[in-house]
């Protein structure tokens, strides 16, 4: 660390390091469960490049009408906006990834494919959160719980996957919620 960082963001540096060696340890011990594997891959797979958001917009947006205009609106600002600060974000920042657990734990599990940028914020994490806020409808709780539902399983999978240290997860679940709650000005 530089020595120019004043105590605020070495007090936020201890935090997340505390806050990864808790989560960790809860989660390493079951890695290697065959089950537990399998789901979290499947899991990743489907928060891949949005495709669960997109299927849900496509469900969504199947009868011709206002409902189909607002999902694909919907899609493209969660896209457009989560990608585009996810890619600033972890150009400047530029933290390593955990030392790999092994993407693909299970043994003949569902294939991972291997991170190739910085870790912070997780990208899964932060596009499925912005997701589920930018798709969530007034009055719908129910549905709206399904979906922050989901992305908390995202950003799981992204740790017990060892994609991702706890705080890169917990990072891209706050900032992907601000920006899907912004983002639903413009639907």
């Amino acid at each position: 660390m530089s020595h120019g960082m004043g105590p605020v963001h070495h007090h936020a540096l201890d935090l997340a390091g505390y806050l990864d060696r808790v989560v960790e340890g809860w989660v390493g011990p079951l890695r290697g469960n065959a089950g537990l594997d399998i789901v979290a891959e499947a899991v990743t797979g489907l928060g891949d490049h949005g495709l669960v958001w997109a299927l849900i917009a496509a469900w969504r947006g199947r009868r011709p009408g206002p409902e189909r205009i607002e999902a694909f609106r919907a899609l493209a600002v969660a896209g457009v906006a989560s990608s585009t600060v996810n890619a600033a974000l972890k150009a400047a920042i530029g933290r390593s990834r955990p030392e790999p657990a092994g993407l693909g734990v299970a043994s003949g599990g569902i294939p991972v494919r291997a991170p190739k940028t910085s870790s912070f914020p997780s990208g899964h994490t932060l596009a499925a959160f912005c997701s589920a806020a930018v798709m969530s409808r007034h009055g719908r709780s129910r549905s709206n719980a399904a979906l922050f539902a989901l992305a908390v399983w995202v950003g799981l999978s992204r740790i017990h996957l060892g994609a991702h240290h706890p705080s890169d997860v917990l990072g891209g679940a706050v900032i992907g919620t601000a920006l899907g709650y912004f983002g639903r000005r413009l639907i």
